[in-house]
């Protein structure tokens, strides 16, 4: 389900309102900058946070809003394609990197990625379709096409995997309250108040996927003024310091 925040001004409401559909892994760095670009311009900000998966299909079916942020292109890509964005408006603004984390305890014992392969743990993945699934996998085909660990390593994982959900803050909550081994997220995914009940396993680079978040307008936006300066915003010296805040990486 997709949780809506609603940035309310402290002197009243808004005559304008600003919908942004937004990737779930984006939850804590588009809070604060929702309730910054609320205070510092009058206007009502809500965010709709859910797997992009989701919030694509949303809009597929008419849901109308002004903004959409993606985890991936392969969603914003589809979205440009089937007439819903105004592409003109649609850039990459910041990256991310995949991480496996682990309960505080690391009951498992995980200290390495070979640990992943052994009969018995229990692994966290996103769904294919959402974009930190499809990161996973990506990260798995690279590690198997090493010898190192060999051909049969991405079966050996998978086959490990208890659940497979449709959002990486369900994923990082579970891992949090230790009902799994380990799980594949995104190192933004690590808040402060998260670093007490997870620890994260480095992927090197050489096995690493580089998550690229794009946004955009969407054609059917009821406020395209609004929508231009909040992606202005978002790009803006203000809005990438809190996105290196919550761990993303400026482009």
């Amino acid at each position: 389900m997709a949780i809506f925040v609603i940035a309310s001004l402290a002197g009243g409401s808004s005559s304008e309102e600003l919908v942004v559909f937004c990737a779930a892994s984006l939850t804590g760095a588009f809070g604060e900058m929702g309730q910054i670009y609320e205070d510092e311009n009058g206007v009502d900000v809500m965010l709709n946070f859910d797997g992009t998966q989701a919030i694509r299909t949303q809009v597929e079916q008419g849901a109308i809003a002004d903004v959409f942020i993606s985890a991936n292109k392969k969603h914003m890509d589809a979205l440009m394609a089937e007439g819903f964005m105004d592409n003109d408006t649609v850039s990459i603004f910041t990256e991310n990197r995949m991480v496996v984390i682990v309960p505080a305890d690391n009951p498992a014992d995980i200290q390495s990625f070979s640990d992943l392969a052994e009969p018995g743990v229990m692994i966290i993945t996103g769904v294919k379709d959402a974009p930190f699934g499809s990161y996973t996998l990506q990260v798995l085909d690279k590690l198997a096409n090493d010898s190192t660990y060999g051909p049969k390593y991405r079966e050996a994982v998978m086959s490990n995997v208890i659940s497979q959900e449709t959002s990486v803050s369900h994923l990082v909550s579970k891992i949090a309250l230790g009902e799994a081994d380990a799980g594949f997220a995104y190192q933004s995914d690590i808040s402060p108040e998260l670093s007490e009940q997870v620890s994260k396993v480095e992927i090197p680079d050489q096995y690493s996927v580089v998550a690229e978040y794009p946004l955009g307008r969407l054609k059917e936006s009821e406020n395209p003024d609004q929508a231009a300066r909040f992606i202005e915003f978002v790009r803006s010296t203000e809005g990438r310091a809190v996105l290196e805040k919550y761990g993303f990486q400026p482009v």
